[in-house]
């Protein structure tokens, strides 16, 4: 009898994935037909959330139907990650996730509750991010080894700003300290947008800050941009130089972000996804819009983002150590 139970089990189980994969099917033949639902897992505001609203409208024009963005932020991305791994495999769920929550994020925390790479199918990187080192304008120093040199001077005095604890710009922080050998201190905050305002206004001296949120800062004067953390100069700032040219061979630290849905949804709707993300980052305006805020423009296939995220992570879990940064 048990026996019989457990096979009857077993079949009514067999029929319900049956179910359940045809009626994704059949909602990916005629996806999407309904508004879709991007989780940015960050602050509003910030750098990353602005590329997402510079992106996702060209996105939702390819596609048909609006995207209504949410921030759900915290916990350096991992809270909107979460819900996002969370929700149904349909294609109407999506997050804008960066190498904080795929690269950098499964090293710094001990206890995720999602799993960055099982969880989740990667649709396509959408842009590289240039990072920048900024400096308050008070601050009397005009490049990376005038920096350096105030900063030796007067050890354990000036102050660097991060978005929050394991952030690229914390991260960026503590590789800029150790390869200088300089001691500054770290000041985390709730985000980008708030620790770009403090440095304004002098409550702290420097950061290597994402691009999109250093960069009109720098145009509009409000603060000193002194090199790039990317490996080669940026194109839209080709008059500043690397961090790397500036007396730190070898420096690098740039962040990326792309498009991904939960596990399990239909191959359908990821190439349903990708093409407009491809069909977007193509447009000649958008193009432009990202490029002046420090941001390069770069599609992929699904498979090609998935390597590159395995690439990106082991690197970035390099940078972790280094850092000796860990959250519980």
């Amino acid at each position: 009898m048990d026996t019989r139970r457990g096979t009857l089990t077993r079949v009514w189980r067999s029929l319900g994935a049956c179910a359940l994969a045809l009626l994704l099917a059949s909602a990916a033949h005629a996806y999407p037909d309904k508004p879709l639902h991007l989780i940015v897992p960050f602050p509003a505001g910030g750098g990353a959330d602005s590329l997402a609203r510079l992106v996702m409208p060209k996105v939702a024009q390819s596609l048909g139907q609006p995207i209504v963005i949410e921030n759900k932020a915290g916990a350096g991305g991992n809270i909107g990650a979460e819900v996002v791994a969370q929700a149904a495999p349909d294609g109407y769920t999506l997050l804008y996730g960066t190498n904080g929550t795929h690269a950098i994020n499964p090293s710094l925390y001990p206890k995720l509750r999602f799993d960055p790479a099982g969880d989740f199918v990667p649709v396509s990187r959408m842009t590289e991010i240039a990072t920048m080192l900024v400096v308050n304008p008070q601050l009397p120093v005009d490049s990376v080894q005038a920096l350096i040199a105030l900063a030796k001077a007067q050890p354990g005095k000036l102050n660097f700003a991060s978005a929050g604890n394991g952030t690229t710009s914390h991260l960026a922080g503590e590789m800029f300290r150790t390869q200088a050998g300089i001691d500054i201190v770290h000041v985390p905050y709730r985000g980008g947008a708030l620790a770009m305002t403090d440095l304004i206004g002098g409550q702290v001296q420097l950061m290597i800050e994402v691009m999109p949120n250093a960069y009109p800062q720098v145009r509009a004067g409000k603060v000193r941009g002194l090199a790039v953390g990317s490996a080669t100069r940026f194109p839209g700032a080709a008059e500043v130089p690397t961090i790397a040219e500036s007396g730190l061979p070898g420096f690098e630290a740039a962040a990326w972000d792309g498009l991904f849905v939960p596990a399990g949804t239909p191959a359908a709707v990821v190439t349903r996804l990708n093409a407009a993300v491809q069909q977007a980052l193509a447009d000649p305006e958008l193009v432009a819009a990202l490029r002046a805020r420090g941001a390069v423009p770069v599609s992929s296939t699904p498979e090609s983002f998935a390597q590159f995220i395995a690439v990106s992570a082991a690197a970035w879990a390099k940078a972790v150590r280094s850092s000796g940064a860990k959250i519980e």
